[in-house]
């Protein structure tokens, strides 16, 4: 999965080195080589760093915002209900993703290979990266 995170994301300038966890809507925490970090929110399109180093991250690890928003027990439970248990390398996902208007809801609940949501959300946030509030965009799939 290293591959595929440094594949898709790295374009926001690290070199992901190791997995330090993920949950069952796809989310990943990953360390750098500069022992940074990263959160990939697939369901929000982002990836961002959430500690500088291993202090920063013990810190989080004890804040129950970070937890309860890590956790996503609700959310998880409720895809769980609308399209079934996971398969090996599956992930819960938006099938369309927040930021472009998908609903934490039902209906917009899915799986999916985990490294193809790695993937997808990876290249959707480059193509988006610098537009503006309400500029139109054609999105190019590969």
């Amino acid at each position: 999965m290293i591959t595929e995170i440094n594949k898709a994301w790295n374009w926001k300038g690290f070199n992901a080195t190791e997995i330090i966890r993920t949950n069952d809507f796809g989310n990943v925490i990953f360390k750098t080589d500069k022992n940074e970090y990263w959160r990939i929110c697939p369901e929000e399109v982002t990836c961002k760093m959430i500690a500088e180093n291993q202090v920063e991250f013990d810190k989080l690890l004890n804040d129950s915002e970070f937890i309860e928003d890590w956790k996503m027990t609700n959310i998880i439970n409720t895809a769980k209900s609308v399209v079934g248990e996971l398969k090996l390398n599956e992930k819960y996902c938006l099938k369309m993703p927040a930021l472009i208007g998908g609903q934490y809801d039902k209906s917009n609940y899915g799986k999916v290979p985990f490294a193809e949501l790695i993937s997808f959300s990876g290249d959707l946030a480059k193509q988006i990266e610098n537009l503006k509030d309400g500029q139109k965009i054609k999105f190019v799939f590969k």
